[in-house]
């Protein structure tokens, strides 16, 4: 549809290739509505984090097709891929030596040239994506000294940086505390409202992505389940996929109630 960004149909994720494949999750379908924020949920071992790096470009789908922008992802060259969309993956940067404005600006290599050199333009880009998530005061930190919260601010204006419509996230909210993800839930909101970038987040933490989504999807063991939040409630699929003895579900309130 003309409002997706993303859309993507019998999609199969997994790893390997011919006879060695193992396939993760197959039969997949599903749609970004533009400006939006979904989030991507499961039980643990779902494939998760597979399905968005599969979304991504970082390893290749099994099967199915997937759609950027009206256009199949295969007819991409990597620096397109990258001005269309942005990624956050789980867990500390690598590169803790940089300090959180050289990490930002690396945000801007789709733009730049083979040397890495950054114009005015750029260090615009930079400052302004650090001020949008709160971390300007960071700029000239190294990554190993910041705190959990700091950390996922810079890599969220790295993604920013990198001016894509879309931004795709795997477990922003894993290790942050509950300040520092109330912050994150109004950051994402803001971006969405603000700023009209289309996220994508994949968490374990169900009860946070029903308060922080436009939409959700669910991902099964034999499909992915979209819907908003209060679809996915009121026709008993979050109960199912969650159930546990002990546990319970409360569609109208959107919350789990442990016996």
């Amino acid at each position: 549809m003309e409002n997706d960004v993303l859309s993507f149909e019998a999609l199969a994720t997994g790893y390997g290739s011919g006879r060695r494949r193992r396939v993760v999750s197959a039969g997949l379908t599903g749609v970004l509505p533009r400006g939006s924020v979904t989030c991507l949920v499961g039980v643990n071992g779902a494939g998760k984090s597979t399905l968005l790096r599969t979304l991504a470009g970082l390893q290749r789908p099994l099967g199915g097709r997937v759609v950027w922008l009206g256009r199949d992802m295969a007819a991409y060259a990597p620096r397109e891929l990258a001005r269309t969309v942005a990624v956050v993956l789980t867990g500390r940067p690598e590169t803790a030596w940089l300090t959180a404005a050289e990490a930002v600006a690396t945000g801007r290599m789709p733009y730049t040239p083979m040397t890495g050199r950054l114009a005015p333009a750029d260090r615009e880009a930079v400052a302004r994506s650090m001020a949008a998530v709160g971390a300007g005061g960071l700029a000239g930190r190294q990554l190993a000294s910041l705190s959990d919260g700091e950390s996922q601010r810079v890599m969220i204006a790295r993604a920013l940086a990198q001016d894509t419509p879309a931004i795709l996230l795997d477990e922003p909210a894993a290790f942050l505390d509950l300040p520092s993800k109330a912050e994150l839930m109004a950051l994402v909101r803001r971006l969405a409202r603000d700023g009209g970038k289309t996220l994508l987040l994949s968490t374990h933490d169900v009860e946070w992505a029903l308060r922080c989504a436009d939409y959700l999807w669910l991902l099964t063991p034999g499909a992915l389940l979209t819907g908003t939040p209060r679809e996915l409630a009121a026709d008993g699929s979050i109960a199912r996929l969650f159930a546990a003895r002990g546990l319970t579900f409360d569609a109208s309130a959107l919350r789990f109630v442990y016996a």
